[in-house]
């Protein structure tokens, strides 16, 4: 939830409060036949300091009102069983946003990425009976915007590591892999209540990594939507193959100001931050201390990690302009690498959630699962883009 001090304004203060009440009481229990007995409370009594605050903590209230829903949405994705929520459930979904809050909404089928060229993508998609989904929500505010964001987020919905299978203890939480999906979903589903003057574009390239007959093979080559190739040398690195789709179509379709992905990416980043924080990567400083700084807002802890171009290196393929992974050290790092060139010169900021995205053990804010990380500092990031931070 968002962190505040003593002397912090009563606004920040209302709406620490109110998302850790809502965060705090969410829990996941529609599979359980006997329910445990819900954590509840019947009402609220907020003071504000005095009454020329009441406006501000009415406004505080209503914003974690907003920023709880949408990281209790996310929650609920990510802790669906992965039979439940396929690439075609997530586009459901965005329907149903889209309906809901009068956002634009485009699905791609198979087909439309194919004559798009998203090869990338689809050679995550080739080993799995369940067909792909190339999600585009438009949030489209009356005016001319301010600036044009699109917040991609990574979909897998369920990462087995194709042919390069994971272990059963790997795979254990794996319905979890499509975190960043979730986040954008979230924002997306309250960003019309806010009615901010920006344009936002959720980007989710969907679909699940599975073995099998078709599956793409160590060694084969994908050709990206922007025409660069690129030598599958690990099936398990597929996030950063559906990114690349995923910007490359930002840059050729949206045309944003700036990209924020956000992706349960690399086990190097858990190992280097732990559970309770992200990693930053970015081609623009201004446009990641923006980020970093809404993080702070939204109490969710990043850490900037640096992009070593001398790391490249280890992208280098004998066979095709790229591989998807490089040696094991530095793995965040050059997996941060590998998505940049997808980003050109477009500023961008790619967030690595994955120690953060998924807990074992009750936390203060939520219960064991899905944490909906990254879902509050997107939010933060757009509302202070509109001049509402």
């Amino acid at each position: 939830m968002t962190l505040v001090g003593a002397r912090a304004p009563a606004r920040a203060r209302a709406q620490a409060l109110g998302e850790g009440v809502r965060l705090g009481l969410y829990a996941f229990d529609r599979y359980k036949a006997k329910r445990p007995d819900p954590k509840v409370v019947e009402s609220l009594t907020v003071l504000a300091p005095a009454a020329r605050d009441l406006a501000n903590v009415r406004e505080g209230l209503q914003a974690a009102d907003l920023a709880a829903e949408a990281t209790c949405f996310a929650r609920d994705l990510i802790n669906e069983p992965a039979n439940h929520v396929t690439a075609t459930r997530l586009a459901e979904a965005a329907r149903e946003i889209a309906k809901a809050g009068g956002l634009q909404v485009k699905i791609l089928d198979r087909a439309a990425c194919e004559r798009m060229g998203m090869g990338s993508f689809l050679g995550v998609n080739r080993g799995s009976t369940e067909p792909p989904a190339f999600i585009h929500l438009s949030y489209v505010p009356r005016g001319r915007p301010r600036r044009r964001i699109a917040l991609v987020g990574k979909g897998i919905t369920f990462d087995s590591g194709g042919l390069d299978l994971k272990t059963a203890e790997g795979m254990a939480t794996m319905k979890g892999d499509m975190s960043g999906a979730a986040a954008v979903l979230g924002v997306m589903k309250v960003l019309s209540r806010l009615r901010l003057p920006v344009e936002v574009h959720g980007l989710v390239a969907a679909t699940d990594n599975m073995p099998s007959g078709s599956a793409t093979k160590p060694g084969d080559i994908l050709r990206a939507m922007n025409g660069k190739t690129i030598e599958v040398n690990n099936t398990d690195a597929e996030g950063r193959l559906t990114l690349a789709d995923a910007i490359a179509y930002a840059r050729q379709v949206v045309k944003p100001d700036e990209v924020v992905d956000i992706a349960t990416l690399t086990g190097a980043c858990s190992i280097a931050l732990g559970t309770l924080c992200g990693g930053a990567m970015s081609n623009d400083e201004a446009l990641q201390a923006r980020v970093l700084r809404a993080g702070q807002a939204a109490g969710e802890r990043l850490w900037p990690l640096p992009l070593i171009e001398e790391y490249r290196e280890g992208l280098k393929s004998d066979v095709a302009d790229m591989k998807n992974t490089g040696p094991r050290p530095g793995g965040a790092i050059t997996a941060g690498l590998f998505i940049q060139e997808f980003a050109g010169d477009t500023p961008w900021v790619h967030l690595d959630i994955a120690g953060a995205a998924f807990s074992d053990k009750e936390l203060p804010y939520g219960s064991r699962g899905g944490v909906g990380f990254g879902t509050r500092t997107l939010l933060a990031h757009v509302v202070a883009a509109g001049g509402r931070g």
